[in-house]
């Protein structure tokens, strides 16, 4: 079988000598069965474990469920057959009644397993299952692909070129470790920018990203949407009106990027305003959305409680407002770009956006070592510009760094002490 790259993958491997249980949640169809595969391959080609103690079950069968559910500790004993190491690898563990209870039990009885499971929806791993494995759960998130990953599965020779800026710029905003910008002309420039365009159109759902055709691709992001609707949200969540689950979705695709009205949106669904504050946590606990909150230091000019949304994956947002064009000649080409960078940045520190009264604003504000201000301009810039909102910020937070995201520009300035770093979006 042909497996998409994965960085998830690595980090997993650092922990499989450890007893915690491993469990890795994401989005459905993330990859999260594949990631399984790619561990029992890695167990039997690289730990040589024989791979009669490596136990791969789901619980998306209802036999193997109502056994395991039944009696845990059976079910377990049943394979164990010497004192050697064995790898349970439960694949869709949400479908598990009272699971944090169970695995608690089998973890605490038998010494010489490893447990590693997976879960489409973070609310009951997070709930229920965490509060009975507290020291024993390892937690992991396994997203849709990365652009890197999608540049590893498209063209390597490629993919290396931006692991070089990548990693540069993730150490600049981690660490705030400064890097010598790109002077010479950059002829990877436009490569990336056609592979970008495609992974924002479609997005990284691992079967979309390996489909030959955009009719294919279409179709799978329908057939996405569907099984969410009908696992998780009707069977799961035991939510029934559908119809106004899918018009709140659909109204958000439409705001993408955009400040959040709770009010309002309540009257475009026809709903009231504490049922669209739960169903938002649902949309985000099952990795459909994302929100971000507004940073805020002074407590009079700035914003404090209106929220942004963003799509955890492009592809399928942009399935819900049925606009599949290139990017250069889209209205909300400025939107997509801003999801794709937040997307890409999310799990390497806080990420909040910054708007005043006055309506200063900066996209996003990156919190590691320290504050840095990020803006996203997709226009072609050709000289070091600077908004008065950023320069508002930096006047007022003192920030050592700021970043402007660039269509295909390189170039570096500083301003009362800050230097500001532009940055072309492929290498994010």
């Amino acid at each position: 079988m042909e497996y998409i790259p994965r960085v998830l993958l690595n980090e997993i491997i650092e922990y499989i000598d450890r007893r915690e249980i491993i469990a890795i949640k994401g989005p459905r169809q993330s990859g999260k069965t594949t990631l399984l595969k790619m561990l029992k391959d890695f167990l039997i080609n690289k730990k040589n474990i024989d791979e009669d103690h490596i136990i791969y079950i789901t619980f998306e069968d209802n036999e193997i469920l109502y056994k395991f559910s039944e009696n845990p500790k059976d079910f377990i004993r049943k394979y164990i057959t010497d004192n050697k190491r064995y790898y349970f690898l439960i694949d869709e563990a949400q479908y598990c009644k009272d699971l944090g209870k169970k695995l608690k039990l089998i973890y605490d009885l038998f010494e010489n397993i490893k447990i590693i499971i997976t879960g489409s929806s973070s609310l009951e791993l997070k709930n229920e299952t965490a509060k009975y494995l507290v020291g024993r759960l390892l937690e992991f998130e396994l997203y849709p692909i990365n652009f890197y990953e999608f540049l590893l599965y498209k063209d390597q020779k490629i993919a290396k070129i931006y692991r070089e800026w990548n990693e540069k710029i993730l150490n600049l905003l981690i660490n705030n470790s400064d890097f010598e910008i790109k002077k010479d002309v950059d002829i990877y420039i436009n490569d990336l920018l056609k592979y970008l365009n495609e992974y924002i159109k479609f997005g990284g759902y691992p079967a979309i990203v390996k489909a030959k055709s955009e009719k294919e691709k279409i179709f799978l992001l329908k057939n996405l949407i569907n099984t969410y609707l009908d696992r998780d949200i009707v069977s799961f969540l035991n939510i029934r009106d559908i119809i106004k689950f899918r018009r709140l979705i659909t109204a958000l695709s439409s705001l993408n990027g955009s400040l959040i009205n709770i009010t309002q949106l309540a009257n475009e669904v026809n709903s009231y305003f504490k049922e669209i504050i739960d169903l938002l946590d649902i949309l985000e606990q099952t990795y459909i959305i994302r929100r971000i909150r507004p940073f805020h230091k002074n407590l009079v000019t700035e914003l404090k409680k209106e929220n942004k949304i963003y799509f955890v994956d492009t592809g399928l947002r942009n399935y819900l407002i049925n606009n599949f064009n290139d990017i250069e000649i889209r209205n909300d080409s400025g939107t997509l770009i801003e999801n794709f960078i937040l997307n890409e940045l999310y799990q390497y520190g806080k990420i909040n956006f910054w708007r005043t009264k006055n309506k200063a604003e900066v996209d996003f504000i990156f919190e590691g070592k320290e504050i840095i201000p990020i803006e996203v301009k997709f226009s072609t810039i050709k000289k070091n510009i600077l908004t008065k909102s950023l320069y508002s910020f930096i006047k007022n937070y003192n920030s050592k760094f700021s970043i402007i995201v660039t269509k295909n520009y390189w170039g570096e300035r500083i301003i009362n002490g800050n230097k500001i770093k532009y940055i072309p979006l492929v290498y994010f």
